[in-house]
């Protein structure tokens, strides 16, 4: 151990790991000082050939091969730090990394013929490097300062005996007593260092330890975890499939007797009695043998259940049980073979576990076969074992899901949707139950092919010992059975064995001919209908004979099944359950509500989970209420009657709504033509005035024109090609006016109704002589018009369209705010087959995306208040469907705007 180790004594010193760790970090560390204490030799000696040529120049050759034989003997050092023997070896070949170099400055002094030689100061600078790069422990320590000391004293003692010379000097002494004191320091130095360097180690490796043992503790506490979330799974596995699997049973006990005992008398009959008797009892055995395949497996985990071995011929007992079962197996078609080998002989096993595991199995393979498949059930002697297997050609298991297959409250299709019911104890129990006798139980399963279930149980031979006779249909024994029987045979023991009996044979599989739903066509009538779904073939009976005297009741069996007669019947409510094959409940309420012929009708959904998350689950899906199991008949009656009046009423008031709306629009459109025929009339009115206002000073400018026109012939000739030019300014501008006034007299006399051939391009011109005033300082105008575009439709019913839309560019150009003309009208038509287009379009201020489906309403408007009323637009749209056309209208905010019209292509 080294010396600072000794002087840092800690608890950790008698650990054997730190021990080990301590000394592969010392030995790490050596072997990298030590390499580079080698090099600097192999550089630093070969450098004082320069002190050597300025000093001793006569012993230049000499000290050049003692530094060459220095530099190699050193080198072979460095090479041992690379080898095993030197890792094992290091601290005993580092001194020599000391002792060399100075064995050899001291054969350089002594060549010198002096102690007094400067060389001595490289023995000091040795000295300092043992605890500048060496940081060596104290014995070496020790071992290398006082090998350099005696190497110079032995020089002087030689220098006296061998030479002759006069004894030391004062100098001599003076570089020992600092070769002395180098040393000491150097010692005292590597000592604090050491002490320093190994608690540092010894807090290091305390906090690595502290970390490993906390990443330990994390990695232990995330296994932990691990197991606690599994846990919280396998518990949410157990209370979603038992909830459903106590509740169901539950409610079809509890509601018919509610009924019984509360229910009017009058509405139930014997045969209903019998029928809902019949349902309780047989729930009621469902319930039971629920209730002691959990109690069994409680038994078995705390190991309080005891194997009582008996001898039992194998053949009959096989055969015994598939006769119980086959019942079963013919109600799904499914065929059932038991094959046992003959030389099997009794054997001596636990009657009652072998008997549900047998009966666990055989249900397990029925259950997932479908119709036409094999059910085969064998016993054969392997070596020392007993090999019981149960194949079918069923469903098969996903190599996925194999490893969870004997975990307890696991089913392969753990989904609120899955088709198979079960709490997902069977195969556990089964696994329990082997492994009890001391056997094992294994599988081999391809999908689409089949399972097959190996049980291996210890062979015991039943020698000299009759075999127990095999069990009959309904009569054969089981544990319970022989644990209930007393010497008397007391009938209320037997009874309840016998109930045990009938319990542990109870199917967790519904028959398949209750299970298919006939197709219906519910009788009209003012009865609601009623939708109820429910893959329970006992709930659905019992629903129905709850609601089947108010009601038409349509039933169906999976969810699927409830999305389709839903769709087809529009039933007044739906009444389904929460766990359903195909589509669970959540499913069908999506399904309904996102369909707009059942998004309305009531849903009532019936769920074994009364949870809140469910709750909100079951409200999130768009349910109108739910019931949870075991519920009441009167809530059941109370909510469904509720629904269905809700249901009743909001159509009521969907139907006035529409009566309403169509009357609002009747009184929208209304008003629209009554304004359209004031502004009509008004416009009419005012050009009337405007043209007999016109005509007459029209008259006198034309007869002033015409008098004018006479007198030319009297002017001087060279003034008269300048009154010919004011004289045809004149006649152009009387000519425009006149146009004007046409324009006008055939706006105020329209002849409403009158369809004409009308050429676009005079069409357009007389919308923009109406806004000429407007356009002129807002904005260019740019056509693109077809030569000869011939349109048939009412001129000016058209013409007050082109105008509405002029003058709403003329408004966005303005309302942009160009301020260099930049503002643009551009105006097109175009024909194709079947229709005549003319697009007027703007890069006005556009029109926001919320308002594009509103702007043809009457009276919506975006312009402030009193620059208009909302009406132009509107009158456009009414005037192209009085057409046959339509109007439609494209834009980009603070980019353009553009009008489309359409009109029917006629022959013209």
């Amino acid at each position: 151990m080294p010396d600072s180790e000794t002087a840092h004594t800690t608890s950790l010193d008698r650990d054997a790991d730190f021990q080990r760790a301590f000394a592969e970090n010392e030995r790490e560390v050596r072997m990298q000082t030590g390499r580079l204490a080698c090099l600097l030799v192999v550089v630093l000696m070969p450098a004082g050939l320069l002190l050597d040529t300025m000093l001793y120049p006569e012993f230049l050759g000499r000290f050049f091969l003692y530094r060459l034989a220095s530099v190699i003997l050193v080198s072979v050092i460095w090479f041992l730090h690379k080898t095993e023997f030197g890792r094992k070896h290091y601290r005993f070949i580092q001194l020599f990394i000391v002792y060399i170099p100075c064995l050899f400055m001291t054969m350089m002094i002594w060549d010198s013929q002096s102690p007094d030689s400067p060389y001595y100061a490289g023995l000091n600078l040795v000295l300092l490097a043992i605890s500048a790069v060496g940081h060596w422990p104290l014995l070496e320590t020790v071992l290398s300062v006082a090998g350099v000391i005696l190497m110079y004293m032995l020089f002087a003692l030689a220098r006296v005996l061998f030479t002759g010379v006069s004894e030391p000097g004062i100098t001599f002494g003076s570089n020992v007593y600092f070769l002395v004191v180098t040393g000491i320091i150097v010692t005292a130095g590597n000592i604090m260092y050491n002490r320093l360097a190994f608690r540092e180690f010894t807090l290091r490796f305390e906090l690595d330890r502290n970390r490993k043992r906390l990443a330990d503790a994390l990695a232990e506490l995330e296994k932990t975890n691990e197991r606690l979330v599994e846990l919280d799974r396998v518990k949410n596995r157990f209370f979603a499939n038992i909830s459903h699997e106590l509740r169901t049973p539950l409610t079809l006990l509890l509601s018919p007797l509610e009924t019984l005992l509360h229910g009017p008398q009058r509405s139930v009959n014997e045969t209903q009695v019998r029928e809902w008797l019949n349902t309780m009892y047989v729930n009621g055995l469902r319930l039971l043998k629920l209730i002691n395949d959990l109690l069994e497996l409680v038994r078995l985990e705390a190991g309080k259940v005891d194997v009582v071995r008996e001898p039992i011929d194998l053949d009959g007992f096989l055969r015994g049980l598939t006769s119980e079962v086959k019942q079963l197996s013919q109600d799904k078609r499914v065929r059932l073979f038991t094959l046992v080998s003959p030389d099997l002989g009794p054997v001596m096993a636990d009657r009652g576990k072998l008997e549900k595991i047998v009966l666990n199995l055989l249900f397990n393979a029925i259950k997932f076969t479908p119709a036409g498949g094999r059910v085969e059930v064998s016993a054969k002697r392997d070596g020392d074992q007993v090999l019981l297997s149960v194949s079918d050609t069923g469903v098969g298991i996903p190599r996925d899901k194999q490893q969870f297959i004997f975990s307890r409250f696991w089913q392969a299709d753990s989904s609120s949707s899955r088709k198979y019911r079960g709490a997902g104890i069977g195969l556990a129990l089964v696994k329990e139950l082997v492994e009890a006798q001391g056997g094992t139980v294994s599988f081999e399963s391809d999908v689409g092919i089949g399972t097959t279930f190996y049980v291996r149980l210890p062979f015991l031979r039943a020698e000299g010992i009759a075999a127990e006779p095999a069990p009959t249909p309904g009569a054969a024994a089981t544990a319970a059975e022989q644990k209930a029987e007393v010497p008397q045979q007391d009938a209320t023991a037997k009874w309840l064995a016998d109930l045990y009996r009938r319990a542990e044979l109870f199917p967790s599989i519904p028959s398949v001919r209750e299970s298919v739903r006939p197709s219906e066509i519910p009788a009209a009538g003012p009865q609601p209908k009623v939708l109820i779904a429910d893959d329970e073939p006992d709930m659905l009976r019992f629903l129905r004979s709850q609601l089947i005297g108010e009601y038409v009741v349509l039933e169906a069996s999976d969810g699927e099944q409830a999305v389709a007669k839903a769709v087809q019947f529009l039933p007044e409510v739906v009444l389904c359950d929460m766990m359903m094959p195909e589509k669970d409940g959540l499913q069908v309420c999506r399904e309904l509500r996102q369909n707009v012929v059942t998004q309305s009708i009531p849903i009532l959904v019936l769920t074994a989970r009364a949870d809140e998350e469910t709750k909100l689950a079951v409200l999130a899906a768009g349910a109108s209420d739910f019931l949870a199991k075991p519920f009441s008949t009167s809530e059941l009656n109370v909510r469904v009657r509720n629904l269905i009046r809700g249901y009743r009423f909001q159509r009521e008031v969907a139907r006035q709504n529409k009566v309403l709306e169509q009357t609002i629009q009747q009184l929208k459109d209304t008003e629209t033509q009554l304004v359209a025929s004031e502004k009509m009339a008004s416009l009419g009115r005012l050009s009337a005035g405007i043209m007999h206002e016109m005509n007459n000073p029209l008259n006198y400018i034309k007869t002033g024109l015409y008098v004018l026109r006479s007198k030319e012939k009297s002017l001087p000739e060279h003034e008269r090609a300048e009154f010919a030019e004011t004289l045809r300014d004149i006649e152009e501008g009387i000519g425009r006016v006149q146009a004007i006034v046409s324009e006008l007299r055939r706006f105020a006399h329209p002849h409403a109704g009158k369809e004409e051939t009308i050429e676009v391009e005079s069409l357009i011109t007389s919308a923009l002589r109406f806004v000429s005033h407007e356009i002129k300082n807002s904005a260019k105008v740019r056509l693109e018009l077809l030569p000869g575009h011939l349109i048939s439709g009412n001129r000016n019913k058209l013409l007050q369209v082109l105008i509405n839309l002029l003058h709403n560019s003329v408004y966005a150009i303005q309302k942009k705010g160009y301020s260099n003309g930049e503002g643009e009208i551009e105006i097109a038509s175009s024909m194709s087959d079947n229709v005549d287009r003319i697009v007027v379009r703007d890069n006005g201020i556009g029109i926001e995306p919320e308002h594009l489906n509103k702007i043809f309403e009457p009276f919506f408007t975006t312009k402030d208040v009193g620059e208009g009323m909302g009406l132009g637009l509107s009158i456009c749209y009414r005037i192209l469907e009085e057409h046959g056309g339509r109007i439609a209208v494209r834009s980009e905010p603070g980019q353009f705007a553009e009008f489309t019209l359409e009109l029917p292509r006629k022959q013209v």
